[in-house]
């Protein structure tokens, strides 16, 4: 099957749970409307996620990222990815080897991995959906303005750290959900393809449901360590 032939990740297909628990934990979860769509808001892991009636289409998705421009020549572009790569790249060791996952249009943050000696494939569901890259595990994960999109964000995760080998790293960049002001006021919900919005809260929850180390690097980068295999004993 070719790459154009192959169909979009699970992780962008509907929720198969009930329609008002969260995609994420599972706990029922209270209805709030904002930037006309419903949204379920999980008091267990604080996840914002729209309703699966209000999930937008894999074309209307893809129409969407379409329009994005990821210039690796633009010094703006490359100084918003430097936000993970940098604090990413802090953690690894020479010889370190990594995916992209949800890389876009254009393998922008693999180039800038590739740059510091770090070799990275890249992986879309939509424009780079090579299904032999998601069968391997990797030193590293990146995942830069992707976790928001994810339409099943307990499969996508568990994906994910499927892909890190013990002792590796996931790189996640996302808007946290402020504190301060409602969702309805603010700009990130207003996008249609972000399904699935996270409090800080959601990642600690992350990081104690797979038992993984978590590092806040910024505001909006967080970074998750997979302990390492114990040492064998005589």
């Amino acid at each position: 099957m070719s790459d154009e032939a192959l169909p979009p990740s699970i992780d962008w297909l509907p929720s198969s749970g009930p329609p008002g628990s969260c995609p994420l934990c599972g706990a029922a979860a209270g209805l709030i409307q904002a930037h006309g769509r419903r949204w379920l808001d999980c008091p267990d892991c604080g996840l914002i996620s729209a309703h699966p009636d209000e999930l937008p289409s894999p074309e209307a998705e893809r129409a969407r990222y379409e329009t994005h421009n990821n210039d690796p020549e633009d010094h703006r572009y490359r100084a918003f990815l430097d936000r993970l790569v940098s604090p990413l790249a802090e953690q690894l060791q020479s010889g370190s080897a990594g995916l992209d996952y949800g890389a876009g249009p254009t393998p922008v943050l693999a180039m800038m991995m590739e740059e510091r000696g770090f070799p990275t494939e890249s992986w879309d569901p939509f424009f780079m959906p090579d299904g032999a890259l998601l069968d391997r595990q990797y030193d590293f994960v990146s995942c830069s303005e992707t976790v928001e999109h994810f339409h099943r964000p307990l499969e996508a995760y568990a994906r994910l750290m499927d892909r890190v080998r013990p002792g590796g790293w996931l790189g996640v960049m996302t808007e946290p959900v402020p504190s301060e002001i409602p969702l309805s006021d603010w700009w990130y919900a207003k996008d249609f393809t972000h399904v699935s919005l996270h409090r800080n809260e959601t990642f600690e929850w992350i990081g104690r449901r797979w038992g993984w180390q978590m590092e806040r690097a910024s505001r909006t980068v967080v970074l998750l360590r997979r302990p390492p295999e114990p040492a064998a004993t005589f």
